[in-house]
């Protein structure tokens, strides 16, 4: 291990996809960045499956191609059922630009990252723990970090820098040890059990690759196939569910009582045995009450995270890299101000979380669960603390055609989450109707229906890339990657055909 540099310009506290993606996109822009992280890659991680706009961050970083060799299993969609209903969702069917995703190993496909950003110039440092980091008494900004890199390092030192990008995951760094403003949502205490199966039967032909996810009257199941020949296969229950059932059952036990509930998923492993390491996680479900401040900036799990319903955490951490990256660039070209650029980051990062937190809701909704310790009931008792009116509104007023309503019930909390909640659910049930009959989602495809394009509309925005569209500007600001990575400022006095242009322009650069 080299030595530590005294000062770095940047300094990015873990190296998952958060922070690799941001690290790497400001050393392309040639920013002196440090990247330390506790523990040596590889290493292990749960977050398998990912979403095809995850492709559109790779492209961005310059790595696409090392993941498409890496030998993943390539992902096509996902196989559902939930409660009565039961449909396979295809990529690139209704809505997206990406047609396949993968099932990856994080430990290699972390790595690949890293590695990644190292050979673009960002000085990384494995085995380092962050000791402590020091504020200025006037400026209350973090300014200098203490480190430990361990015996076969050099030992406790100290840099100094000019900003931070905490990327440290759950655990979280600024959050636990110096904000404490993390908030656990309610609807979403869940507990997750996983383990990992070898031979067992996957799908096949067009559904090849894709993940299954799949409802039991306690919560759900994931199953996914992965390169090696292994299966991911976890149970996800509500936090007092599995109390419940902790007290008179092994861990063991419950996982297998939940699997025999689903004859998909029995079916699946009945030819194959699991391996004997079982894993636990808890309170799957937070967010900061802010994610950034004064020189810094909260990226990935060590801002927020998502019940894995959706497979949205990787998809976030690498959303939240680019944002810090663009916002922290122009800073310090002196392009906008910090503090236009933390309210950007903020509001950017914050309404993507949202969508995807109320996606979460209404999909929660579509199943008819019964009894108050159940994951369903409890998913559909959406509130303030869980998601704040204001934010909700502000998250969505571009996406939704009930704003008129919006704006009627927006000082009232509890109607604007029912507002936001059952637009979705609408949106979503309409997808899934579209999505059932495919020779007539084809045909209607074809003739460029309307109720087709606008739910197509409605779900890229809630599922894409967000702030790299003009028409996604936060507080007048958008992400731009040419000439250079940054933050656009949009243009007032535009026609909509003059918008429209250099939207065509952005995003032919962009992809």
């Amino acid at each position: 291990m080299t030595h530590i540099p005294a000062r770095s310009t940047v300094l990015v506290i873990g190296g998952g996809p958060a922070g690799t993606t941001a690290a790497t996109m400001l050393a392309r822009e040639g920013i002196d960045v440090v990247l330390v992280e506790k523990a040596i890659f590889p290493r292990y991680h749960i977050g398998e499956s990912l979403l095809p706009s995850v492709l559109t961050f790779l492209e961005l970083l310059g790595v696409r191609e090392t993941i498409e060799q890496a030998g993943f299993q390539r992902k096509s969609g996902a196989h559902i059922e939930w409660g009565k209903q039961q449909w396979d969702l295809i990529f690139g069917e209704l809505s997206g630009r990406n047609s396949y995703s993968f099932q990856v190993d994080r430990a290699i496909f972390d790595h690949h990252l890293l590695k990644h950003a190292r050979s673009q110039g960002v000085q990384v440092f494995e085995g380092v723990e962050v000791r402590e980091i020091l504020f200025d008494p006037e400026s209350k900004r973090p300014v200098r970090a203490k480190l430990d890199a361990g015996e076969n390092g050099n030992g406790v030192t100290e840099i100094s820098f000019d900003y931070l990008i905490d990327a440290s995951g759950r655990a979280g760094i600024m959050t636990s040890r110096y904000l404490h403003n993390r908030r656990y949502h309610e609807a979403f205490k869940n507990v997750g059990v996983w383990g990992y199966w070898e031979n067992t039967r996957r799908f096949e032909g067009r559904k090849e690759g894709a993940i299954a996810t799949i409802s039991i009257p306690s919560g759900w199941i994931w199953a996914i196939p992965l390169s090696d020949g292994t299966m991911s296969v976890g149970i996800v229950l509500h936090k007092e569910m599995f109390k419940e059932m902790r007290a008179n059952s092994s861990v063991e036990e419950i996982y297998a009582k939940c699997i025999a509930d689903s004859a998909t998923i029995t079916h699946m492993l009945e030819p194959g045995t699991m391996r004997p390491q079982m894993h636990v996680e808890t309170d799957y479900s937070y967010t900061s009450e802010q994610f950034a401040g004064p020189g810094y900036m909260l990226s990935g799990d060590a801002a927020c995270f998502l019940d894995p319903l959706l497979s949205t955490g990787v998809h976030l951490a690498m959303l939240s890299g680019l944002l810090a990256s663009a916002s922290y660039a122009s800073v310090i070209r002196g392009e906008v101000s910090e503090e236009e650029a933390r309210a950007f980051y903020d509001k950017s990062y914050r309404y993507s979380f949202l969508r995807y937190f109320v996606f979460l809701s209404a999909f929660y909704n579509q199943y008819d669960g019964e009894g108050k310790d159940t994951i369903f009931w409890t998913a559909r008792q959406l509130s303030s603390q869980d998601a704040p009116s204001s934010d909700l509104q502000s998250a969505f007023t571009t996406l939704m055609s009930g704003v008129d309503d919006l704006v009627d019930v927006r000082h009232r909390s509890e109607a604007t989450q029912q507002v936001v909640l059952q637009e979705m659910l609408h949106r979503l049930q309409e997808n899934l109707e579209l999505r059932s009959d495919k020779e007539l989602l084809q045909r209607q495809l074809e003739i460029q229906a309307k109720p087709v394009l606008e739910n197509k509309r409605f779900f890229n925005h809630v599922e894409g890339v967000g702030s790299l569209d003009i028409e996604d500007a936060v507080n007048g600001l958008y992400v731009t990657t040419r000439p250079r990575l940054g933050l656009a400022r949009t243009n007032e006095n535009q026609t909509p055909e003059e918008r429209a242009i250099e939207q065509g322009a952005l995003a032919e650069a962009t992809f």
